[in-house]
């Protein structure tokens, strides 16, 4: 899911540095090529090359995903990084949960060359060490979350909804991402208080709750629905996004965690256990989504 647009598009220059959005995150990076093209209305794209990366991690993107760079995006990138301190700051309930589930989105970047951050141990290690560190981004890039046919074709209904007929999901919903979330634990079996079991699993909810209000503002939104947006928070101001909105976006996030999930220090045994609890909220949603998903959207007034 793209992050949400600026009101005004801008433009930008070839070897330009700007911030790119990569998942959450904002990250340095310097644009490498303007694509044009033959239709005037599309927008151009950018190939960009982002700092300390491998070359390989160049790629184009929309307009909508740079961000000038200056003070005002800086700061943002600052708060981004910091609002995903909570993940990786909570303290966990008890040493054996502490081992199995340690969430630190955004917290690390993609490869950068582990000789470059450890100690000199010369150039052969060096180079292993690289290979060890990108292989391991390679598998938790690699992470399938399955989404059932059935919400499938509501996604591509959401997508169509707000993209090509410019309507928009009534806010706030009557049945918000928190009370969702909610309704999926009443209806799991009672884990015996105090356990493993039962504290990853509050874990998880909490988990999935804050990626939600981490991530709406940055990459769970189409552009038409960014007006809407900073008016809902305006009116909402004490508010979480996961207070106000619903499923259709929680399932933005499910497409998205795959990704998020990459930019994570989990181990392959902790992102395996948080992908079998997703799959199973979304086998939740998916057996009554009419219940939890809206079939009415509202026509929008904004102009982009």
């Amino acid at each position: 899911m793209p992050p949400a647009a600026a009101q005004k598009v801008l433009t930008y220059d070839v070897q330009e540095r700007v911030l790119c959005f990569h998942g959450p995150m904002l990250y340095e990076a310097k644009v490498l090529e303007v694509k044009k093209s033959d239709d005037k209305k599309e927008l151009p794209e950018y190939k960009v090359h982002y700092k300390g990366w491998k070359n390989t991690w160049d790629e184009f993107v929309p307009a909508d995903r740079l961000r000038k760079m200056n003070e005002e995006n800086l700061r943002l990138q600052k708060e981004l990084n910091e609002n995903t301190k909570p993940i990786t700051n909570k303290p966990k309930p008890t040493p054996d949960t502490k081992k199995k589930m340690t969430s630190k989105a955004g917290s690390e970047d993609l490869p950068t060359g582990a000789s470059t951050t450890l100690p000199p141990r010369g150039q052969k290690r060096g180079r292993e060490l690289e290979i060890e560190k990108e292989e391991e981004f390679m598998k938790r890039h690699d992470v399938k979350i399955n989404i059932p046919d059935n919400l499938k074709a509501l996604l591509v209904d959401d997508w169509e909804n707000v993209t090509k007929n410019q309507q928009l999901v009534p806010l706030p919903r009557d049945l918000n991402v928190t009370q969702l979330l909610q309704k999926y634990r009443e209806s799991v079996p009672k884990k015996r208080e105090g356990s493993a079991d039962a504290d990853i699993f509050d874990e998880v909810i909490a988990g999935l709750k804050l990626y939600f209000d981490r991530s709406l503002g940055t990459i769970l939104l189409y552009r038409f629905e960014r007006q809407q947006y900073l008016e809902i928070r305006k009116e909402h101001p004490g508010k979480e996004p996961s207070e106000i909105y619903g499923a259709e976006h929680l399932l933005r996030l499910f497409v998205s965690m795959p990704e998020l999930l990459a930019h994570t220090n989990m181990d392959p045994q902790s992102i395996s256990k948080l992908r079998e609890h997703i799959e199973n909220l979304i086998s939740f949603l998916a057996k009554n989504p009419e219940q939890y998903i809206s079939a009415q959207y509202e026509s929008g007034s904004y102009q982009f």
